[in-house]
Order: structure tokens, then sequence, then C-alpha cells
């Protein structure tokens, strides 16, 4: 090499070249809500885990402020509700379906899609961070470009295409859809579609002044002496949480409770009693409770929400099927587990966890759980079987079967009027069944309800 050439001369001080040292990324505001919303949404469209167990899981480990967590929030149901509606929307933009080799990229386009149509995030906010998602993570990093000229689409076109879709049919799972027309008709199936689509109020049970805490609260009171709230915040911050006033129970939750009247003095069971809101309802009124879970983090829920409310219960971890007591009760309460198709709108994710087999094999351990409770019942006792299920096989001919195999058992006639409800929530066999579409007379924000099934059963003296 020649001594002349610039690789051989000599550097003099201050002549060393230049060492470019690349920036630290620096995520920009906003970038670690979306993060969140969009690992939500993958754990539950790509790993089938509950919303509920991911967001938390995923929350705590992102450490955001309160304001942040809740549009997270926001974001990730708000892609469970509508998913088939933005899919449709992004597919036409898309040359073709995204794979699932490419990581949390249908996540990123989902989330950013519902901003933009749904949340009406600025669209230069909405479709910056989503780049950046895509550039902070190596599976997507190389769709950065899609992700912008895709987006800044839906920004364009989005709105428009949305009016030309059909909600229910790409929202709800055909297997649903079809149970829901069968049982309830089609004009029907469609309301409680649409009613299942949409963000619920906060319902409160309170202990005692509904009508004074609606007011203190900026809400109103329902006709089941709830507290309903449309503007809440974080659960923690509301006035009255630490006192243990009121706890976070859905309207139509509260019946199952309510049609067994005064409680006062009687000896009640509670089967599958977490989170705790009938165990609550029926302490607060004087019964003397025995909560039963079988799960022992939700009992220790269970017993958390109890102790802030001050109330005191028997907390007992079993399997309610092989419970042995020794001892027989004034009432049993069983709120089984099912597949929870009345509570879509709060929580999204069961459109997707849950599969038309499930109904059958839940139908079968409600049976059996059905059957245990009926052995718990003093004689001129009473039973309350609920779910929060819209499927009849969990509901109406869970009780055919039972009234069918156990003589010693009758349906009772339940006072609707007394219980807070309305003629119309009776079936014709005189059972209770609450759909999501009613309370549809409310100011939009409102209106809607959980769908529920309870049957008042009594067994002969």
């Amino acid at each position: 090499m020649n001594k002349d050439t610039p690789s051989a001369r000599p550097r003099q001080p201050g002549n060393e070249p230049e060492i470019r040292q690349r920036k630290p990324f620096v995520a920009p505001d906003g970038l670690a809500a979306r993060q969140l919303a969009a690992a939500a949404i993958f754990a539950v469209l790509d790993q089938r885990r509950s919303f509920d167990e991911a967001f938390q899981r995923a929350a705590d480990a992102a450490k955001l402020a309160p304001r942040d967590r809740a549009f997270a929030r926001a974001i990730a149901t708000t892609v469970l509700r509508r998913r088939g509606e933005i899919k449709a929307v992004l597919a036409k933009f898309l040359e073709k379906p995204i794979a699932a080799k490419e990581g949390k990229l249908e996540a990123i386009l989902l989330s950013a899609a519902a901003q933009l149509l749904y949340l009406k995030t600025p669209p230069h906010a909405a479709i910056s961070l989503a780049v950046d998602q895509c550039r902070a993570d190596p599976s997507t990093g190389r769709f950065a470009k899609l992700t912008n000229a895709v987006l800044r689409r839906v920004a364009e076109q989005g709105d428009e295409i949305l009016t030309t879709l059909d909600a229910a049919e790409l929202n709800i799972p055909a297997w649903l859809l079809v149970r829901w027309q069968t049982a309830y008709g089609r004009d029907i199936a469609l309301h409680i579609a649409a009613a299942s689509l949409q963000e619920p109020p906060l319902d409160l049970t309170v202990k005692g002044d509904a009508a004074g805490w609606a007011e203190k609260l900026g809400g109103i009171e329902l006709s089941t002496g709830s507290v309903r709230l449309t503007e809440a915040g974080r659960i923690e911050d509301i006035a009255g949480y630490d006192d243990g006033t009121w706890w976070v129970q859905d309207a139509a939750a509260t019946l199952p409770a309510r049609i067994l009247g005064q409680v006062e003095g009687l000896d009640i069971a509670d089967l599958c009693a977490a989170p705790g809101g009938k165990t609550a309802q029926l302490a607060s009124a004087g019964a003397n409770v025995v909560a039963v879970e079988l799960s022992p983090a939700r009992a220790a829920r269970l017993t958390s929400n109890l102790t802030r409310l001050k109330l005191p219960v028997e907390t007992v971890i079993s399997n309610v099927i092989t419970w042995a007591p020794g001892r027989l009760f004034d009432a049993v309460l069983l709120d089984a587990p099912c597949t929870a198709t009345g509570t879509i709108r709060r929580h999204p994710d069961i459109l997707y966890l849950k599969r038309a087999e499930d109904v059958t094999s839940l139908a079968q351990s409600q049976a059996k759980m059905l059957d245990a409770a009926a052995k718990l019942v003093k004689p001129g006792g009473r039973l309350v079987y609920c779910t929060c299920s819209l499927e009849d096989d969990e509901g109406a001919n869970q009780i055919a079967r039972f009234l069918s195999a156990n003589r010693q058992f009758k349906r009772l006639p339940i006072d609707i009027a007394a219980a807070g409800g309305e003629t119309g929530w009776l079936t014709t066999d005189g059972d209770l069944r609450t759909l999501p579409s009613y309370f549809s007379g409310l100011r939009p924000g409102q209106q809607g309800m959980d769908g529920f099934f309870v049957s008042l059963l009594g067994r002969l003296a």
C-alpha cells in the first residue's frame, strides 16, 4: 500500500474520524399504552387466554399511569367487540390476509384501526404510534411502511366502509347467532347482538340510600335498586369505595338474590360465590351466609371483597358437588359456571374463547351442581338456580330436566315487581330471563343489562 494513501497517513490530533453512535430509542408518549393493548389482544386471539388475566398481567409489567392503562383497555376491548368489522375494513387495503408468523402485526393494525374508526383518535397519532410499534418489535419491523400506508387509507375511507357492513354477522360467531335466532327469533337475536357489542355502563349495588348515592355520584337509580354510572374512572377512586358502601354488580346480577325477598335471619348457602356480589347482598340484608367457592384464588378475592365491605361471611373452599356441610339451609343459591354469553358486552373475549361444544359440556356440569345443591335445601326451603348465559341448555332446559327428575321440588312464582323487574322479563314457565337489550328506554350509554336466567324452586315440606 502506498504510504501517501489516506489509509497510510498518520492521524493528526483533532483530525480523528467522527464516530457516529446510534441514538437510543426513546419511546414516544402513548406508545406504551398501545403496546399494552396489542399484547392483550394478541394473548386473547393467538393464545386463547382470558382478557382480564392477560391484560392484568401485561398492565402490571408495564406500570402505566391510570389514564394510559384505561386507554389501553378501551382500545383492546373495542377490538374484541368489533374485530369482524375492523378486519373487513383492513381487508380492503391488504393484498393478502396477515399470517400468524407475522407476530403482533394483526394486533397492531387492529388496535390502530379501532382508534381511527371507533375511538376517534387523531389520525396522525394513531398511525405514527402504530408505525413505532412495528419498528419496536423485531417480528413486525419490516411491515412499518405497509402499516403506515394501510392505516392512512383506513383514516380516509374507513368510516364510509363501516356503513356498508353487517355488525352482527361479522362480530358474533355464526354458531352463537344461530342459537340466539332459534331461541328468541331473528329480530330479538339482532337486538341482543347489537346490545352485546356496546360498551356497558358501571352498575353499583349500595348498602342503602341508592337514590342519594346516585345523586352524589352523578348516576341514575335503576328499578333494581342499582346505581348506574356512565363515567366512573378508576373503581378505587369512586366515593364510598374505601368505606365499603357499595360493590360493583350488574343490575341483572342482583335479581337472583332479590327474588328471595326478606332473608334476615335465614341460613343461606351461596354456591360458586366469587366474586361475591350476591353474597354481599344476602349478608347486608341480614342473612347468615356460607359462601362456597372451588378456586382458592377466587375465594381469596371473595374474602377480600367482603372484608372491604365489612360483611361477616363464612367462606369455604370446596367443590359444590362434593361439599358436605352436615346441615341443611333455608335457601341455597347456585350461580353455576356457564358460557357467560349474556355478559359479552362486559367480557368480549367470550366471542373468541367459547365454542358451541362448551354449551353441552357446561350443561352437564350444571346438572350435577344443581342436583347437589338441591340436597342442601331444608324441607319447605328454596333453591335459586341462575346462569349468566343466554343459552336454553344452560337455563330453561336445565330446570325442565331437574323438575322431571326431582318430584320433591316445584317451581315457585317470582314476584318480579318486588325484585325491581318488569313483567316482560318472566318466561311463559314463570322463570326470569333478562337480555342485554333490556333497559333500552334509557339514554344512550345508560342502556342494557347482562343476560341472566333465574329460576326459583321450592322443596316440598
